[in-house]
C-alpha cells in the first residue's frame, strides 16, 4: 500500500490550522519524509509515525520552514533514552544540501551523529534508486536551489513540488503523475514572485495529465477565498485540498 500523509499544509507564518511543511510517503511500512518545517515530529507521532524508523528524509530546499526540524530530528535520534541508532540516515536535498548540513552540526555540534553514518545526497537534478523505489529530482523556480521530486513506486508516479512558481521543469517531471502535490501559497490575482497561486497549480496539472492534484502550502490568505473554484477553472480531474494530518491512499 502507498500512503501519503500531509503532516503541515500550511507555511512559515504560525497558524493554529495549518502546520509548517511536511508529508510522509508511507511504502508498506517504509516512511519517507519530505521536508520537515517546525513542529513536524509532533505530527510524526500523532500520525502514529515514529522518527526512529526514518532512513530517508528528502528536502526541497533549505527555507526554514522546510528544514526547522531537522536539527531536533538529529538530536531526538542521539538523545532518546533506551534508543541507539545504527543503520544510516540519508539525507537528501539540492546541490548546496551538504554545506547547509554540515554548518547545521556546526551549529549544533551535540546533534552530530555518534553510532550512525549521516549521508547527504545532493540531486539537482538526479536520480535515487531503491529496490522498492525510485525518487528523481528537478530544479524549480524558487530559489538558486530549490527541486521538486518525483515518487515512483509499484507502477505508481507521486510528485512533491515544494515550493516554486510555474516552470516547464516541474512540468515535465509531473507528467502523467497519479498524484500530484503542488504548493498554492497566495489565492489567484494576490500571488507572489516564487509561488503558486491555484489557478497556475491547476494549470501545471491539466498540462501534465496529472490523475489527481493536492495543493498544500497554503498562506492563512488563502483561508479567506474559495481556492477550489479558482483551482477548478484551470482543472477538472480530481482535487484534494490539503489538511494537517490528511491521508491520501495511491492504489497499487
Amino acid at each position: 500500500m502507498i500512503e501519503v500523509i500531509i503532516l503541515g499544509s500550511g507555511t512559515g507564518v504560525p497558524s493554529l490550522r495549518r502546520g509548517a511543511p511536511g508529508m510522509v510517503v508511507m511504502v508498506d511500512s517504509e516512511p519517507l519524509l519530505f521536508d520537515s518545517g517546525s513542529g513536524t515530529l509532533e505530527r510524526l507521532l500523532r500520525a502514529g509515525i515514529a522518527y526512529q524508523d526514518l532512513n530517508y528524509v528528502f528536502y526541497s530546499h533549505t527555507h526554514n520552514d522546510h528544514t526547522a526540524d531537522l536539527g531536533p530530528l538529529l538530536f531526538a535520534l542521539k538523545s532518546t533514552p533506551g534508543y541507539a541508532r545504527e543503520r544510516p540516515l540519508h539525507l537528501v536535498g539540492p546541490k548546496g544540501f551538504g554545506r547547509f548540513v554540515r554548518h547545521l552540526l556546526a551549529l549544533y555540534p551535540w546533534c552530530q551523529p555518534e553510532r550512525y553514518d549521516l549521508r547527504v545526497h545532493e540531486l539537482m537534478p538526479g536520480r535515487l534508486r531503491q529496490s522498492d523505489w525510485e525518487v528523481s529530482a528537478r530544479p524549480t523556480a524558487h530559489t538558486d536551489a530549490s527541486i521538486a521530486y518525483r515518487l515512483e513506486v509499484g507502477g505508481k508516479a507521486i510528485v512533491y513540488s515544494g515550493d516554486t512558481k510555474m516552470c516547464p521543469e516541474l512540468i515535465e517531471l509531473s507528467k502523467g503523475a497519479d498524484l500530484l502535490v503542488l504548493e498554492s501559497s497566495y489565492p489567484d490575482g494576490l500571488g507572489v514572485e516564487g509561488h503558486l497561486t491555484p489557478g497556475q497549480a491547476g494549470e501545471v496539472a491539466a498540462l501534465a495529465g496529472a490523475k489527481r492534484l493536492v495543493l498544500t502550502h497554503f498562506y492563512p490568505l488563502c483561508d479567506e477565498y474559495d481556492i477550489a473554484a479558482q483551482c477548478r477553472r484551470t482543472f477538472g480531474g480530481e482535487l484534494i485540498l490539503a489538511q494537517d494530518l490528511m491521508r491520501v491512499e495511491v492504489s497499487p
